[in-house]
């Protein structure tokens, strides 16, 4: 062990202490050291499970420039679809990255197709949507082609929206392409960074002026603290399951085109209404349709302003049709809320039309397709009628009750040796591992890091969440659980 290290000096290590205090941290890192773990392992550890919501960088634009070849380069691995021709990229791809010791989340854009508003319209739906999710974005630009009318739409929308931008001129294979790259120069932007993405040449230099304009943390503050404002509500659905309608329900008063005909909602719709002497910012979004990657023009860009949407938000109010069976799309959106971390209130929407019979098998289709969500809080309401309407403030601060819910690290460690006591793990090839102590590292949502003797298989991961939830609660928020192996005596770095 690194002896001359101090746990404490919370001064002369780089490493965040995610959500715990001095002194709490200090104490874990003692517990550390004592079971044999590296300092910077164990520090490496609670500051990537720690940190809150991640700056946001997008690569936007033109087909076909190599967007996410240099997408795959950032992250570095192969994820993001490349093939050579235009438009392989149809849904907005998330991934998170690292450069420099500083996290990020990267936003892959495509499906740039002609519609029957034209190739402009459509390229200024795609851009515009991933500029304003963004805090940062690289606009890339085929250094062998040069600046096009189309690459000037952009850089249109780029000024007007006024985040910091980082050019990048693709396709730069040598010194004799960076000629090239001189002439983007032209447009405004500031200095073009010459990168061949396929090859890897400049993309360090390329990422070192990403982190120079790419802030901390999300330009949005959450409004727990005073800073953010009214808490933010997505009511998200399939189409026609009555988002609108809950929403003018919610208001007292139609602020909501309402229509029979699903779809009728294209962009999400931000309202600021009072329930309980509190205010809450709830957004209406359009429905999400089956299929993203098929949908054509208008369709397709309110798909992804709804997940643009989710990701503002601190709660998903997912709506249900209960009058219906509960789909693939309506297990999808549930994923969707679930892996972008956010609170979740099921909502099962038109409950005035069912019949007993149909109320027994819903219950049943609930265990069966939606068991991965059985900890979210669940309001029966009719947006028609405004039936139970008053339950679902209460369900949306249960479930924002979980998500910020913290315990601390003794009383964490007290329940895991319990745990570990009475349930061990299997054994598995003559051994069997251990969790020796854990921590929470973060919340919204909890995130917890677990430091174990060997492998932790899945199953018991799932039965630590359970039980997690069983001892201190967690409704309507989903868990990350991150487990780190104490590597052997002697196998460490050199």
């Amino acid at each position: 062990m690194n002896d001359d290290i101090q746990p404490g000096d919370s001064a002369e290590h780089e490493y965040d202490h995610g959500a715990l205090g001095d002194a709490e941290y200090a104490e874990f890192m003692e517990l550390a050291a004592e079971e044999g773990f590296d300092i910077e392992d164990v520090e490496g550890a609670i500051e990537a499970a720690g940190h809150g919501p991640l700056p946001v960088l997008a690569v936007v634009g033109r087909p076909n420039v190599g967007k996410s070849t240099l997408v795959n380069r950032i992250i570095g691995r192969r994820e993001a679809v490349v093939e050579d021709k235009p438009g392989v990229t149809r849904d907005r791809v998330t991934y998170e990255a690292e450069w420099a010791g500083r996290r990020f989340k990267v936003v892959d854009t495509g499906g740039w197709e002609q519609d029957v508003l034209g190739i402009d319209a459509s390229v200024a739906a795609q851009a515009e949507f991933a500029i304003e999710a963004a805090d940062a974005v690289v606009f890339v630009v085929d250094a062998k082609v040069g600046a096009t009318d189309t690459d000037e739409a952009v850089v249109r929308l780029l000024r007007k929206a006024g985040k910091p931008v980082v050019l990048c001129a693709n396709k730069v294979d040598g010194p004799s392409g960076e000629a090239d790259a001189a002439y983007l120069w032209s447009l405004g932007l500031g200095e073009p960074h010459p990168v061949s993405a396929l090859h890897g040449r400049g993309t360090g230099d390329m990422l070192d002026a990403v982190l120079e304009v790419l802030p901390d943390a999300p330009r949005e503050t959450f409004g727990g603290s005073g800073i953010g404002g009214p808490r933010r509500i997505a009511l998200i659905g399939r189409p026609n399951v009555g988002k609108s309608s809950l929403l003018n329900k919610v208001a007292g008063e139609e602020r909501v085109v309402v229509n029979e005909l699903a779809g009728t909602t294209r962009d999400p719709v931000d309202e600021l209404i009072e329930l309980g002497g509190v205010t809450w910012k709830f957004v209406d979004t359009a429905g999400i349709r089956k299929r993203v990657h098929l949908q054509q023009g208008a369709d397709y860009y309110a798909s992804l302003r709804t997940a643009a949407a989710v990701e503002k938000a601190e709660v998903a109010v997912i709506l249900i049709d209960a009058s219906e069976n509960i789909s693939v799309q309506d297990q999808r959106i549930v994923t969707m809320a679930v892996e972008a971390g956010r609170a979740i209130v099921l909502a099962y929407n038109k409950w005035d039309t069912l019949d007993e019979e149909r109320r027994y098998y819903l219950e049943r289709e609930i265990e069966t397709e939606l068991g991965q969500v059985a900890w979210a809080p669940r309001v029966n309401v009719s947006a028609r009628t405004g039936r139970h309407m008053e339950k679902l403030v209460p369900a949306i601060e249960t479930a924002l009750a979980g998500w910020e819910t913290r315990v601390p690290t003794g009383r964490l460690n007290a329940f895991l040796g319990e745990l570990v006591s009475a349930h061990p793990h299997p054994i598995r090839g003559g051994k069997q591992p251990r969790i020796l102590f854990g921590t929470q590292a973060g919340t919204k949502p909890p995130r917890f890091v677990l430091f174990a003797s060997g492998f932790i298989e899945a199953g018991y991961r799932r039965f630590i969440e359970r039980r997690l939830r069983e001892e201190f609660g967690f409704d309507g928020t989903p868990i990350h659980i991150s487990v780190r192996v104490r590597e052997k005596r002697g196998a460490k770095k050199k």
